[in-house]
């Protein structure tokens, strides 16, 4: 398994997860979903970095969750963004594919208006990760 999948899995996996956030939203998605309704969460693409060590393949992880909502108020992209952000805190330190987390931290939360009635928040995590078996 790619680090790639492994992180983006883990985090669609800790935000469908969590009960409060699922019932809130139309789904989870790794594309642009063709039918779903606002709101809903698109786990962006991963950007990976090399953070190797001597002797333990290592990656930084720039990853990117959208929440994707309607209405003139800010008040539930605000709320989602901050269940978004408890989820993938919580996350299992252990991925798939022998990769490990060994440090997490929020790098923005942002609410944009993309017009009058459609808002996005973008809430990306820088994660550090070791792999702890081949």
């Amino acid at each position: 398994m790619t680090p790639q999948d492994a992180i983006a899995g883990a985090v669609r996996a800790a935000l469908a997860g969590r009960a409060t956030l699922a019932a809130q939203v139309n789904g989870v998605f790794d594309a642009p979903p063709v039918r779903a309704a606002r709101p809903y969460l698109l786990v962006d693409e991963p950007v990976l970095t090399d953070w190797s060590t001597k002797d333990q393949d290592g990656r930084e992880v720039r990853i990117a969750v959208l929440v994707q909502d309607s209405g003139p108020t800010r008040g539930r992209v605000r709320g989602l963004a901050a269940d978004v952000e408890a989820a993938v805190g919580a996350m299992s330190p252990a991925l798939a594919g022998g990769w490990r987390i060994v440090s997490r931290v929020l790098l923005r939360n942002r609410v944009v208006a993309e017009d009058e009635m459609r808002l996005s928040a973008v809430v990306e995590f820088r994660v550090r990760m070791l792999r702890t078996a081949a």
